[in-house]
């Protein structure tokens, strides 16, 4: 059976929704511009094919669909630089907090800021390389850790600073745990083709301007050594997302601060992976059962 190697989730302009391998011409490696794909039969984490059909895309959506996704595990103060902005110390230890999988959001959907969240500002964005956990690991070496990669991607961890760190109760999930909060995508590339994912250039604009630019070699805790970590006496499983943090640049940290509002438009990019365009919509009224 053959792997995928950029896995796609899409609705077709049949009107049916795939999983697929995404189709690129030669040397373009944004998956934000797949206009076709090979059709993928089955679940990513199963038994699954990788058909001959080529479909048509109409629209990216989140790469895996909910009941393929696990826990959404996040480190924070993971970048050098963008601690030092943060005025706190490097870590020693991976700063770890959990988002719901409800928060999960698709490379273009919009980035639903609900009432709650619009009593202060604070709206902040943060790009981040998306490890998509591929086999089940528990307590595995910083040595074998990358066998247990299905591939990457790229995110925005959308967090509001006043809930965060003013009204969270010194908790973290709060201000950033919000539905649509963690849109990421625009696939998943296989850990197969992005051998060092420490040495890829990462970076956000916001109505297009660049306002984050950087490179994942100034992660604190690399890849390998975040799985073996959060790995110790804790299962990983397939389908599982861990972001790996942000680095400098974010809105928090610049002088006046920069919030995200209503109509923003925010690139997130990954080199090899592609980019995820989504807007800021402030919500108008309060949700309905």
């Amino acid at each position: 059976m053959s792997s995928f190697s950029r896995l796609v989730r899409f609705l077709a302009k049949d009107g049916k929704i795939y999983y697929g391998d995404a189709i690129l011409p030669s040397g373009d490696n944004d998956l934000a511009r797949t206009a076709q794909a090979k059709v993928i039969r089955g679940s990513p984490w199963g038994r699954y094919e990788i058909t001959d059909q080529i479909a048509d895309v109409r629209l990216l959506l989140a790469p895996l669909a909910r009941e393929d996704t696990g826990t959404v595990r996040c480190l924070g103060l993971n970048y050098e630089q963008h601690a030092k902005e943060s005025g706190m110390p490097i870590p020693q230890y991976p700063v770890l907090f959990y988002k719901p999988v409800t928060s999960v959001g698709g490379p273009f959907d919009n980035i639903p800021v609900s009432l709650m969240a619009q009593e202060a500002e604070g709206l902040d964005y943060e790009c981040e390389l998306v490890v998509v956990v591929g086999h089940e690991a528990r307590d595995v070496s910083e040595s074998e850790a990358l066998n247990y990669v299905a591939g990457y991607a790229v995110g925005n961890d959308v967090s509001h600073r006043e809930w965060q760190l003013k009204r969270g109760g010194g908790q973290w999930s709060h201000g950033k745990g919000f539905d649509g909060w963690a849109p990421f995508g625009p696939g998943i590339v296989s850990s197969k083709l992005i051998k060092d994912p420490e040495n890829l250039k990462i970076s956000t604009k916001v109505n297009g301007k660049t306002v984050q630019d950087s490179t994942t070699k100034d992660l604190i805790f690399g890849v390998a050594k975040t799985i073996a970590l959060l790995s110790r006496g804790t299962t990983l499983l397939p389908g599982d997302l861990i972001f790996t943090g942000t680095p400098q640049g974010v809105g928090s940290g610049r002088k006046p601060p920069l919030w995200l509002k209503d109509g923003d438009v925010v690139d997130v990019s990954l080199e090899q992976v592609g980019t995820c365009t989504n807007e800021v919509e402030f919500v108008k009224s309060r949700s309905k059962l």
